[in-house]
């Protein structure tokens, strides 16, 4: 069996220039990096966002069930849905997300699909892709280099480096970054304080870039982060360092989407890569933007289960960009229901209807997720040799009595062909009647920020009730008070359950949801709620993914997954 790396290299890519081609655009609507992926140019970008506003797609939500180590296969059903539309004579563009470093040398892999179900070149975008997440990176620890300067320098805005809440960042998992110490080493070394470090992904500055239109909100929204107070209690912006405009140089290439293609030559925006357990989990508003304007059908994704990343989708990004999804596909596999019903991860080939049938709860608990937006669901059944038929009947019984349909999804193994059937269900759930109103946020934002949090707390995670820090109280008032009352809230929580505690498997219920801390993300214009013992820079596991990975002399990549 031929490896994800090795199907990707026996791939023939097609030269960019003809997948703009394809899906609209010209030549000149395009700044190439090599043969085979290119940033779409300002003035492509802004037609097409006009042209998205009067006359967009079908937006596809792919979301799936809580993860297990089992796996689930969000991105593969992503890219073959997409390849799949394309199949059955649908003009179908798909938008994702860019990987992040921290993940491809840990123990998730990357994030292009996998099988006959992937974007390429898999490798590039694997790795350093455009330099998009770098840019995030070094723009975040230029801002809290000047930060430290500005200090140094006299302090003429009276920062307290007590209330400093701005983070450095890298794009790799290393615990060993999560508490340190800065400015040690003399008068002329910096202000002696504790530090701690976000993984790129989670930074303020990645969804500031993912949710930013143009270079003049690129620099509004830069300019109203919040990087501490001053002595007298009163928040100190990034604007007032006077510095906008330089991170704002560091970030103008990022903000443009960048264009790559499937196995099968589909389009496909890789642009932007929150993590959904500690950030808003989506890819950029302008990728979608784009794939709106090209495609009929455009097929996204939302990192991680319903819990997570569709419910940031739809009431952080689809709430500031406008946009309004028409279906939403739900992935899972029966190996990963298994295991939420009690199968050991050695026994998960074996047939057992009865953990099956307890698994289903989790898929459950998805499926009333996703309704409660407003929005029509499919289940997309990631198929595995080892599934029986009587437990692919029973999974397809126990949807259809929550009102859904479970379709299987064979593109891992046969790529698109492998896809139609439920590319044809997708299309029979956008186009059918809505009489439930259609599309809704979960909460209103002139909700105070605490029930805003609580709102998600028992109507998506089902929760009993919320356990605030006194803390993390203290400052919802505070921001309440400065003017913030009014943003929504990103929860950041372990992806490995529903609830905050990643040993709760299946559907955990009327338990206390524990706040710990919430964070001001003024620039990207939500709060984080932060839960359980959920951190924002990941470490590295006993044997990370590094540790497969090598190059040749002809720089040909290997181990990467």
């Amino acid at each position: 069996m031929l490896s994800d790396i090795e199907i990707a290299h026996q791939n023939t890519m097609a030269p960019v220039l003809h997948v703009a081609e394809n899906a609209g655009l010209s030549g000149s609507d395009l700044e190439q990096y090599g043969l085979y992926k290119a940033k779409i140019t300002f003035d492509a970008l802004r037609n097409l966002q006009q042209k998205a506003q009067k006359a967009p797609g079908k937006l596809i939500l792919v979301t799936a069930v809580t993860p297990t180590p089992a796996g689930e296969g969000k991105s593969t059903v992503s890219i073959g849905l997409g390849d799949g539309l394309r199949r059955i004579g649908k003009n179908a563009v798909i938008a994702l997300r860019e990987p992040s470093l921290g993940p491809c040398f840990g123990v998730k892999g990357g994030a292009c699909g996998g099988g006959y179900a992937q974007i390429v070149p898999m490798e590039d975008i694997n790795l350093h892709f455009t330099g998009d997440i770098h840019a995030v990176s070094i723009t975040t620890n230029l801002i809290a280099s000047l930060i430290d300067n500005h200090i140094q320098q006299g302090n003429q805005l009276g920062i307290d480096p007590r209330t400093i809440t701005w983070k450095r960042c890298v794009d790799l998992n290393d615990r060993a970054l999560r508490n340190v110490v800065i400015g040690l080493g003399g008068r002329l070394e910096g202000v002696p304080r504790e530090e701690s470090f976000n993984i790129a992904v989670a930074s303020e500055v990645m969804a500031v870039l993912c949710l930013s239109r143009s270079i003049a909100e690129l620099k509004e929204r830069l300019g109203n982060i919040v990087i501490g107070s001053d002595y007298n209690g009163n928040y100190i912006r990034f604007r007032q360092l006077n510095a906008v405009g330089a991170a704002a140089a560091l970030l103008k290439d990022a903000l443009r989407p960048n264009l790559v293609q499937t196995l099968e030559k589909t389009p496909v925006f890789v642009h932007g890569g929150p993590f959904a357990n500690i950030a808003h989990g989506c890819n950029s508003i302008n990728a979608t933007a784009c794939a709106l304007a090209l495609g009929d059908y455009v097929v996204t994704e939302a990192g991680f289960a319903a819990d997570l990343g569709a419910e940031k989708f739809f009431d952080i990004k689809c709430r500031t960009a406008g946009f309004t999804p028409a279906a939403a596909v739900i992935v899972a596999t029966i190996r990963a229901l298994k295991m939420h019903g009690g199968t050991g991860l050695a026994d998960l080939s074996r047939p057992d209807t009865a953990a099956l049938d307890r698994g289903f709860a989790n898929l459950a608990v998805h499926i009333q997720n996703i309704s409660r937006f407003g929005v029509p669901a499919v289940v997309a059944v990631n198929r595995f040799s080892t599934d029986t038929a009587e437990e692919i009947e029973l999974l397809q019984k126990r949807c259809a009595e929550c009102g859904v349909t479970a379709v299987l999804c064979e593109s891992w193994e046969k790529g698109s062909a492998g896809a139609v059937n439920l590319a044809e269900a997708v299309v029979s759930a956008c186009d059918a009647p809505r009489p439930d109103g259609g599309f809704r946020y979960l909460y209103d934002t002139g909700l105070p920020l605490a029930d805003k949090i609580t709102c998600i707390a028992r109507n998506i995670y089902r929760a009993a009730s919320v356990d605030f820090a006194p803390a993390a109280l203290k400052k919802l008032e505070q921001f309440t008070a400065a003017g913030y009352g009014d943003l929504p809230v990103c929860i950041a929580k372990t992806q490995n359950s529903i609830s905050h505690d990643k040993k709760l498997r299946g559907a955990p219920h009327d338990y206390v949801f524990p706040v710990r801390d919430v964070r001001l993300y003024a620039g990207a214009g939500f709060v984080v709620a932060l839960a359980g013992d959920i951190m924002t820079m990941p470490g590295l596991p006993k044997v990370p993914a590094a540790c497969s990975i090598d190059v040749d002399d002809n720089g040909v990549i290997s181990g990467l997954f």
